[in-house]
């Protein structure tokens, strides 16, 4: 089986640049646990070939791959112009309105009534990823007269922000509900909810959806930062998706925002990915900046489960080689002594639950048998793998399941490599298969210590009861 041996995974998006078998299959040898489907591009045709395809690698290595379909969400946009892009010069009196026709340079449709509905004077609009700044001076229902704050060049159905106002539109789309009846068709692993304001928008996924698939709710508003907590207990997992919210706050809050995501995510046991032009110069260039290495080391740093690459891996001329530059990026910073002694936690926390202690006595053992090479945790549903990875412990964490979908879903999650077993009853069992599965993984030799958790009877999701420690 191919075991990559890292504790952060990488997600990649597909797409032209990295569709083919060849190419899905040397990214996966240089390093992916995850692959995403961005719905916003691509027909159902293209979707079902590419995850055909990561299937048969998934049997073809003996690894099991998580899929994400990544949902495009409300995408607020500007109409057409008559005769091609406009140059909106600063000061300039510019309208938006309803009114289905196409633009000038004094004009433009916004079809968006929402937009309208919770504007108010002095509302700042950010046009075409914030390059292009309106101030709006008068408006009605359906239509508002604006002043140019910083002008540009606008052209068709570039994109429309308005930061700092919580609009009052759903975070799914016609197109969106379409898209997820396709991604659960496929049997995707992860479902992404682009432009999340509050935890009502993954309630309402929620509802919709009729499989197994974990949700990710994207942090790309401002407005969601004021319901992270709440946003954070409901969510499967959090995406740090940098773009937009790079438009909506100051540049210099983005990196303060991420903190404060992956601390909330990693004291609540989630799982938290950082995406966004981590190695954007890659689509052009073979190496990366030195800035941007160091922005992937550091989310490693911070103990994030994820990092993803986007452009440089969909539409890029190096898809491989920003892979691999990603993963050599992330073997590094694990080489450093001080990587885990800073992401472990000093003390067990308190809990009343056998689950919880078994899980945190785990990582404890672990570090008192300081030959101890790997933590085995037999889990149904993946809980017992969870919160074993949200302690950071300074090891390996072998996930051993009955269940396919479990052991996808862990693809994503901090230093764990899944493996598929039969159902086993005895400890006798237990024991052999925890040794077994060790050592064809590749994380121990023969001879060293095993930290095993299981619980008695074995299938029962949320009894973990057993802790002990064999030789592989």
């Amino acid at each position: 089986m191919l075991v990559h041996q890292t504790f952060c995974k990488i997600i990649a998006t597909v797409g032209p640049a990295s569709e083919s078998p060849e190419m899905l299959e040397k990214l996966l040898q240089a390093g992916v646990s995850v692959f995403r489907l961005n719905f916003s591009h691509g027909s159902e045709e293209e979707m079902t070939r590419r995850v055909q395809i990561i299937r048969q690698l998934e049997k073809k290595y003996g690894v099991c791959l998580g899929i994400l379909a990544d949902l495009q969400g409300p995408k607020l946009r500007v109409g057409t112009f008559a005769n091609g892009p406009v140059t909106l010069k600063d000061g300039q009196k510019f309208t938006l309105d309803m009114q289905n026709t196409p633009g000038d340079e004094t004009r433009v449709c916004l079809p968006h009534p929402e937009i309208f509905q919770a504007m108010h004077k002095g509302l700042e609009l950010l046009l075409n990823d914030g390059l292009i700044r309106l101030r709006v001076d008068r408006h009605s229902a359906d239509a508002a007269e604006t002043t140019v704050l910083v002008g540009g060049v606008l052209s068709n159905h570039k994109g429309v922000n308005v930061p700092g106002v919580q609009l009052p539109i759903s975070a799914l789309t016609a197109k969106d509900r379409k898209d997820l009846q396709v991604a659960e068709k496929l049997g995707v692993d992860f479902i992404g909810l682009s432009f999340v304001q509050r935890p009502e928008d993954l309630q309402e996924l929620r509802g919709l959806m009729s499989s197994q698939a974990k949700i990710i709710a994207k942090i790309e508003k401002p407005s969601a930062i004021e319901h992270l907590p709440e946003i954070v207990a409901f969510a499967d997992a959090v995406m740090v998706a940098r773009g937009d919210l790079g438009v909506e706050v100051s540049t210099e809050m983005v990196p303060v925002l991420q903190r404060r995501i992956v601390d909330v995510c990693r004291q609540s046991g989630k799982p938290v990915i950082i995406a966004t032009q981590m190695l954007e110069s890659m689509i052009t260039n073979v190496t990366p900046t030195r800035a941007e290495a160091s922005d992937v080391a550091n989310a490693v740093y911070n103990g994030v489960d994820a990092v993803m690459l986007s452009g440089e891996t969909a539409a890029g001329k190096y898809p491989q080689q920003a892979v691999t530059t990603m993963h050599n990026i992330i073997k590094s910073v694990e080489k450093d002594p001080g990587y885990l002694k800073n992401l472990i936690r000093k003390d067990p926390i308190n809990t009343t639950t056998v689950e919880t202690a078994i899980t945190t006595a785990a990582w404890v053992a672990a570090r008192a048998v300081q030959t101890a090479d790997i933590i085995v945790n037999f889990t149904d549903s993946g809980h017992t793998t969870l919160r074993t990875a949200k302690y950071r412990p300074a090891l390996p964490i072998l996930s051993l399941t009955p269940k396919i979908t479990t052991a996808r879903h862990m693809a994503l999650v901090w230093g764990v490599t899944s493996i598929l077993v039969k159902d086993l009853e005895s400890f006798e069992d237990i024991s052999a298969e925890a040794s077994r599965a060790a050592l064809l993984s590749g994380l121990v030799k023969e001879g060293q210590k095993i930290v095993v958790t299981a619980g008695i009877p074995f299938g029962h999701s949320g009894e973990t009861n057993l802790l002990y420690i064999i030789n592989a």
